[in-house]
């Protein structure tokens, strides 16, 4: 069994060259297993983990237990090729574990060089005042009152710096992005040349000189901390404001079921376009779910398992003398071949129908199965009613919890709840502990039957659901173009997951031309003249 469930083709190509062949083969095959090795390593990369689908099915987790009344659907996946490993997914499994090695060592890293940044930053100003009071303190002049006014400045300053920093820079990362931010980088860049600059006119005119005006040092302080105040404002209008005036629309559509959102955004990088698509995705886009494409392909199959291609203009078995007969005997061959394929299309031809009242018959049971949610539900929030005014009459120590209240209504609703979302196709959207939360929470707040059902009846955004069922590790950023390089008219990125892609077109928003019109307000009068011999 081992043997079977690690067959490749690697192990096919190596298990030839072990055999009895002539060296020339033997050679050929190995070299043929080397190229197919090297060729999967170079070709296959690895978005996410196969074992975390988007939509976090419980019929393959065998951590979620659900009860029997509700799980009495659950299908259990076996076979060897689930669990069969070969040498691609052995090199996807390490370069899988490369790339999360790398993305955590980035992360750590860049957070290192910040802070290394940071540090001298606010401790270049506090040692320009500290090292002349250490090095040649006997030779310093006094500093008078306009000097320790210049001390509560560069205080005052350096803390609004460093509040400043840690609201623009020091906030949570909310994603990992495959390109460093130019604009940032390049902010670092000239803060670090900055600084040096600093430190090197710093040693060369007041080191080495040792400078006795110890006021001019501490307004060469003040001037640092002054152009480094300039220089957060710059990083304000780059990183923040340069981006709120929208100069693009983008169309994002999903590969799945073609849903698509339209939205308007600035001068962005396609990198950081690509996030900002991917945080509007998880509140616009209803939850992807695979189970309502399984209708369409089990049609589709359907339709084409019943077509037979016929070879109307293959050669037949030849007689052995020309003459009529065979000449018959071909004719109604081909003419038998076109009759089955005139059948054929017309049964291609007559599948719409098919459709139309599979659609009608799905919607009739939708509608029914509603129906009947709808009358559980209401019965069974007239029950908590009641028990809440049993509650009432009844000792502090008696009275039942939300949680409990859901326990004890949850059954009389349940068969119904699991059947509409069996029909719309949304049973592993929902377990029976979220539902039963759900209902605690309705109960806890005083909400209606029907606020309670809303997210049952209407597909709602990503994010309603359970992290389990829609969070992805990693999203895959295909682009022709190189992603630090900004938006244009035309271009199209793709956002690539485990179960779909999010195609986006980029268009530029026109050049609006407004003109102005004067209109007289003298032109608006008129005279109502009547005639004398009109009545009234």
């Amino acid at each position: 069994m081992d043997t079977e469930s690690t067959y490749s083709g690697y192990s096919y190509y190596s298990g030839r060259s072990r055999g009895s062949h002539r060296h020339g083969e033997r050679s050929r095959d190995r070299h043929k297993s080397r190229s197919k090795d090297s060729r999967s390593e170079k070709s296959v990369t690895i978005n996410t983990p196969p074992a975390e689908p988007l939509l976090g099915d419980s019929t393959v987790r065998g951590e979620q237990v659900q009860d029997d009344n509700w799980g009495e659907t659950t299908t259990a996946v076996t076979g060897t090729s689930e669990h069969s490993l070969s040498q691609e997914d052995i090199v996807r499994i390490t370069k899988d574990l490369e790339d999360s090695v790398g993305l955590d060592c980035r992360r750590y890293f860049t957070l290192t060089l910040a802070v290394i940044l940071g540090l001298l930053v606010f401790l270049t100003p506090l040692a320009f005042l500290v090292l002349p009071h250490l090095l040649w303190p006997e030779r310093l002049q006094s500093c008078g009152t306009a000097c320790e006014g210049l001390f509560i400045s560069v205080a005052f300053k350096l803390l609004i710096l460093l509040l400043a920093v840690w609201a623009l820079f020091f906030r949570p990362p909310r994603a990992g992005l495959p390109r460093v931010f130019v604009f940032r980088a390049l902010l670092a860049v000239l803060v670090l040349l900055f600084v040096i600059s600093y430190w090197l006119f710093y040693g060369v005119r007041i080191l080495d000189s040792q400078d006795e005006n110890y006021q001019g040092i501490v307004q060469y302080a003040v001037s640092l901390v002054d152009a480094l105040l300039f220089i957060h404002y710059l990083a304000i209008v780059l990183l923040e404001l340069r981006q709120l005036q929208p100069c693009f629309s983008v169309c994002v559509a999903r590969s799945t079921d073609g849903e698509t959102r339209h939205y308007n955004l600035g001068q962005l990088s396609i990198q950081r376009a690509a996030l900002a698509i991917l945080e509007h995705y998880y509140c616009d886009f209803s939850v992807n779910n695979p189970a309502l494409l399984s209708a369409s392909k089990t049609r589709a199959a359907k339709h084409l398992a019943g077509l037979k291609v016929y070879n109307v203009d293959g050669e037949f078995p030849a007689a052995p003398a020309e003459g009529p007969g065979n000449n018959a005997a071909t004719g109604l061959a081909h003419s038998q071949s076109r009759a089955m394929i005139a059948a054929a299309a017309r049964r291609r031809d007559s599948s719409h129908n098919e459709l139309y009242y599979e659609e009608a018959e799905h919607e009739r049971r939708v509608r029914k199965r509603k129906a009947r949610l709808v009358v559980a539900v209401e019965e069974a929030f007239t029950h908590i009613k009641r028990m809440q005014e049993e509650d009432q009459k009844k000792a502090p120590g008696d009275v039942m919890d939300p949680r409990e209240a859901a326990q004890a209504i949850f059954p009389s609703m349940a068969r119904a709840l699991q059947k509409y979302l069996r029909t719309t196709k949304q049973q592993h959207c929902h377990s029976m502990e979220s539902i039963q939360q759900h209902l605690a929470f309705c109960i806890t707040n005083n909400m209606t039957p029907k606020a309670f059902l809303e997210s049952y009846l209407t597909p709602g955004p990503t994010l309603q659901y359970s992290r389990d069922h829609w969070l992805a590790r990693q999203w895959t950023l295909i682009s022709e173009a190189s992603v630090t390089s900004g938006l244009k008219d035309g271009s199209v990125f793709l956002l690539k997951c485990v179960d779909f892609n999010l195609v986006v077109t980029t268009k530029k928003i026109p050049y609006i031309q407004m003109s102005e019109e004067y209109i007289d307000p003298k032109s608006h009068k008129f005279v109502l003249r009547l005639q004398s011999e009109t009545s009234v």
